[in-house]
């Protein structure tokens, strides 16, 4: 992991600039077309700063390129680094065999033997606490970007990866509006 403050280093100068093009795109925007703007222009500078490294950034930066509007924005943003980030979030890079290895492990750690009961209350007990996993990982799935893609081993540690971005994201937010309240004088 890198260091969280050269993380908010490089989202704040990303986000700046992605904030800056989107503003330079319209002159009169609603309330509404300019939380939009916010919102991609965070949503890919924080993707950009990790530099395509995590799957969620290359599907947050696949996702943006869709769509016609925001490809301006995405190459504005990704300028140094736009041709390597690009192929990168086209195809999802497989890394070595360690999730493998892992579940072996969490195969022969459910092997063990466990304390004498009846057989219909393990096999209701599993299948139960299987149906709970599966749901909590279909709503995980569905939060972090590119989740639907992953398998279980991966998703967590993308969705640790994703919340640390989250907050370091969400820290700048907060100390650019209390800068801006003390500029302001409020």
């Amino acid at each position: 992991m890198r260091d969280p403050s050269s993380l908010k280093q490089q989202f704040l100068k990303k986000w700046i600039l992605g904030l800056q093009v989107c503003g330079s795109g319209k002159q009169n925007m609603s309330i509404l077309e300019r939380k939009e703007a916010i919102k991609l222009s965070a949503d890919i500078a924080l993707a950009s700063a990790r530099d395509g490294r995590t799957r969620w950034s290359r599907a947050t930066i696949a996702n943006a390129s869709k769509h016609d509007d925001n490809k301006v924005l995405v190459q504005h943003l990704l300028a140094p680094e736009s041709e390597s980030l690009k192929k990168s979030s086209i195809g999802l890079v497989v890394r070595d065999n360690k999730r493998v290895r892992c579940k072996k492990i969490l195969k022969w750690s459910c092997c063990v033997k466990r304390v004498r009961k009846s057989v219909s209350q393990v096999v209701l007990a599993k299948s139960i606490a299987k149906r709970m996993v599966n749901r909590k990982t279909r709503v995980l799935k569905s939060l972090v970007p590119g989740g639907e893609f992953m398998d279980d081993i991966c998703l967590i540690e993308e969705t640790l990866d994703y919340i640390e971005s989250l907050r370091a994201q969400v820290d700048v937010m907060r100390t650019l509006a209390k800068a801006t309240e003390l500029v302001n004088g409020k």
